[in-house]
């Protein structure tokens, strides 16, 4: 069995963001699941390359059961360092060629966000035009050639334009394998109860309510572990630090250890549009490390979590938060009965799950 995998970007094996971790995760579920697989990846130079001995090798007879391609932040002609569409066309040739030879093509679309107001504010009038002109052009293009559009959640589908949603499928984040990372159960916590949060810190990631709440309960320490320079641009923000908060920035192994030694996992931010159809990959990696999560109402990670009984989801209030850790810090078998519940969900949604989810739409 062989596959092509795509992605307008070199492979990182050292990425740390959710860009670019999701696309290795994904290329690893494929080789663990028994794939191999030819990579077209890399900066356009690079694709070309491998376009040429992929379509080489299609035209001799060799069967590929499918391609299936991780889309960049970028728009996909803009992707090479100095973001000059040196070849515009290449891309769409070659999924268009994948299609004619009967090969389905399956794509994860990330974001929709260059569709809001707020996008492109630090770029000049003309280079907003042309990247938005070359997401439109992307849209055109999987209208054109894909058997399944992949979105973070089915939520998405209603922002996307130009593509028939008949297509659409949700293909959230995952999390490698729980019995890989020797895992402490969540109820073997002791006092005080430790909170912890890993990712952003910016517009779309408010944790001002959180802050709050933590500064007025003594009997719960938080750990938000984010990177450094999003942490100074917003901590005019935030309310001088209780002692009770730590802000960190670790990543990698690093940030796993912070995050295997708390006892809830949160994802309490603050609802707005966005959040209503946003997939965090920070959501699956506390499924992967069973850790019950506290996220908030009027979010599709909140509702996930109320629907599979893996946390507690409240409204994004300040009294509630409190009312809610009071509890949690006081009666640590709270915790340890979500247990049950994260050990039957977090199978369900592995990178390898997410692989397999694709081989079945697109075999």
């Amino acid at each position: 069995m062989r596959i092509i995998f795509h992605h307008p970007l070199p492979l990182d094996p050292n990425a740390k963001s959710a860009s670019g971790l999701r696309p290795q995760r994904m290329l690893q579920a494929f080789k663990h699941l028994g794939y191999e697989v030819d990579l077209v990846a890399g900066y356009s130079a690079e694709r070309k390359r491998c376009i040429s001995t992929v379509k080489k090798n299609i035209k001799q007879g060799k069967i590929y059961s499918f391609v299936y391609s991780e889309s960049s932040t970028m728009p996909t002609v803009l992707t090479d360092p100095h973001h000059l569409p040196l070849h515009p066309m290449m891309d769409w040739f070659f999924l268009r060629f994948c299609k004619k030879n009967n090969i389905p093509v399956g794509l994860f679309y990330r974001d929709i966000y260059w569709l809001f107001e707020s996008y492109g504010k630090e770029l000049s009038p003309i280079k907003k035009a042309v990247a938005k002109s070359a997401y439109w052009f992307d849209l055109w293009v999987y209208q054109q050639t894909l058997s399944k559009l992949y979105l973070p959640s089915k939520e998405m589908g209603s922002y996307v334009p130009k593509v028939n949603a008949a297509i659409f499928e949700a293909l959230p984040p995952g999390h490698t394998s729980p019995e890989a990372n020797c895992l402490k159960s969540p109820g073997d916590q002791s006092s005080p109860l430790e909170l912890f949060y890993v990712g952003g810190m910016s517009s779309h990631y408010q944790l001002h309510v959180l802050f709050e709440a933590v500064c007025e309960s003594p009997q719960v320490n938080l750990t938000v572990c984010t990177r450094e320079a999003e942490w100074e641009n917003v901590r005019e923000e935030y309310p001088v630090l209780s002692q009770n908060i730590r802000i960190i920035h670790k990543a990698g192994v690093e940030m796993e250890v912070e995050l295997q030694s708390s006892g809830v996992a949160v994802l309490f931010v603050k609802p707005q549009e966005y959040w209503e159809f946003a997939s965090p990959v920070k959501l699956y990696e506390y499924l992967g490390f069973s850790k019950p999560i506290l996220a908030s109402e009027g979010t599709l990670a909140g509702q996930f979590v109320d629907e599979n009984h893996v946390g507690w989801t409240i409204p994004y209030e300040k009294i509630s938060v409190i009312k809610l850790l009071k509890q949690l810090a006081s009666d640590p078998s709270l915790i340890s009965d979500k247990q049950e519940y994260l050990e039957k969900v977090a199978p369900q949604h592995s990178w390898q799950a997410r692989a397999q989810q694709v081989i079945k739409d697109l075999t």
